[in-house]
């Protein structure tokens, strides 16, 4: 093969290569949205993180709990 039939400056694809790159890559990224946006979905049950609902406010109560039991092991 020639290097004419090589796309771009220094690539070693040939465009039959970078087409099944490119489509690999698009279903690659498209695969990983999914699954991003499942995690975020469930997160999103389990913790809601606006701050009208308990969300990350519930956590304020733990750090309180352990700054008092850290401080009550340091003093």
């Amino acid at each position: 093969m020639s290097n004419e039939e090589r796309l771009g400056p220094e690539a070693y694809l040939t465009p039959e290569e970078a087409k099944e790159f490119h489509k690999l890559f698009v279903a690659s990224m498209g695969f990983f949205t999914a699954v991003a946006v499942v995690a975020h979905v469930l997160v999103w049950m389990w913790k809601p993180w606006f701050p009208d609902t308990p969300g990350y406010a519930m956590l304020n109560d733990g750090v309180q709990v352990a700054q008092a039991t850290l401080t009550a092991f340091l003093a």
